[in-house]
């Protein structure tokens, strides 16, 4: 969950020991660790599908331990170790064959994933020889190789026909997922949208924790229960605040919960990240992140009547472009009708806010009854000012 959409790290945090051994971290550069651990795992006259092969299950597998911060969660510095044990073969200062860091070179940034799944498989795998196991056979591979299989081919016979593979992937320095401050009621935005994501997956197995719904990322009293909830069950300081101990605390239970650090898992799915920014989108663009964009410009279209509500049918179309204009224009934007990081995130937030205030009103109708509730008085105007859970105004005040 910690990163929520995959990336390449530019470099990995490699353990020389078992990881509650002491032994020296080395940081080396991404492309550099697989290069070596290709090496060291596999031979150089192998067929070429059968070393691209392993190379993707090598990438995938360690790109799974940094996505689920296996060991950061567990209060480790690093993002992997070097025991074939837990991890996968790294040999420090080892020479590497040419024919395999060409490899490497071109599809580093490449992984596996089951299909409707975000996070890299974790692509286990043994030589098929001493040992076995329930991922890929690495002398299977060359074997299924000579018989004239493909590298995808021969990765869907030991992963199954369901996965896929991702290519080009974005490339960062990595970022351990914690906000760097903590969260706390009144807070909105997209770390809240992972809290609310995590409790109500962890909830699953831990009824006892309320779920928050809808996890719109506003840090509301509903969120501030499950959050004091989660931390008395594990025997935390229950002040409802998400600071580092919790936030770590919750990655783990997740990554647990759903086993995303296991060749079989549960799987992340595209549900959690919805709200998160997709990348560049204006008009021409299709999908399911316009529709997200649609779903967020039409409620907001309920506060302000500059907007006009486009349709959900996840077509960047000539209506989506002019809301996107009309909204830029109402926050002091650039309107040009394209969607880039801070014209998403500035939506987001106004959404946030303003779904936050809809639903309250909402609620109150229905207890209150709709012939003493005026609607229109409510929904005709966007409030104005930031929103936080537990706020009152003087109408408000006044019933």
């Amino acid at each position: 969950m910690a990163q929520i959409l995959p990336y390449v790290p530019r470099t990995i945090t490699v353990h020389l020991g078992l990881p509650d051994q002491w032994a020296e971290n080395v940081t080396v550069e991404f492309p550099e660790y697989v290069k070596n651990v290709a090496s060291s795992e596999i031979y150089p006259t192998w067929e070429p599908s059968a070393i691209r092969a392993n190379v993707l299950a090598i990438i995938s597998f360690a790109l799974n331990r940094v996505y689920t911060e296996f060991y950061p969660s567990r209060g480790y510095d690093f993002q992997i170790t070097s025991t074939t044990q837990y991890d996968q073969k790294f040999i420090r200062g080892r020479n590497i064959f040419e024919n395999i860091s060409r490899i490497v070179d071109e599809i580093f940034n490449d992984y596996i994933r089951r299909q409707g799944f975000i996070e890299p498989l974790a692509a286990k795998f043994c030589n098929g020889t001493t040992s076995t196991c329930d991922g890929l056979s690495q002398w299977g591979s060359q074997y299924l190789a000579q018989e004239g299989y493909n590298s995808v081919e021969i990765l869907k016979t030991y992963y199954g026909d369901d996965i896929e593979l991702v290519v080009d992937a974005p490339i960062r320095d990595v970022t351990l997922s914690y906000p760097g401050s903590p969260l706390r009621l009144g807070d909105t935005g997209p770390d809240v949208v992972i809290v609310q994501a995590m409790l109500n997956r962890i909830s699953q197995n831990y009824p006892a924790i309320p779920k928050v719904y809808p996890a719109t990322g506003v840090f509301n009293e509903s969120t501030l229960e499950a959050v004091k909830t989660f931390q008395r069950i594990f025997r935390l300081t229950a002040d409802g605040i998400v600071g580092k101990a919790t936030w770590y605390k919750m990655v783990y239970l997740y990554v647990g919960v759903l086993q995303l650090s296991e060749l079989v898992s549960k799987g992340q799915t595209f549900l959690a990240v919805q709200f998160q920014y997709p990348g560049p989108l204006e008009q021409g663009d299709r999908g399911g992140e316009v529709e997200v964009l649609q779903y967020m410009l039409s409620v907001l279209a309920e506060f302000e009547s500059a907007i006009q509500a486009p349709a959900m049918d996840g077509i960047f179309g000539p209506i989506t472009a002019r809301a996107v204009r009309e909204y830029q224009r109402l926050v002091g934007l650039e309107p040009n009708g394209r969607v880039d990081e801070r014209t998403w995130n500035s939506i987001y937030d106004s959404f946030a806010r303003a779904d936050y205030f809809l639903r309250r009103d909402t609620l109150r109708a229905q207890a209150l009854g709709a012939e003493n509730f005026d609607r229109s008085a409510r929904l005709g105007q966007y409030p104005g000012a930031e929103l936080t859970a537990g706020q009152r105004d003087e109408k408000e005040g006044a019933r």
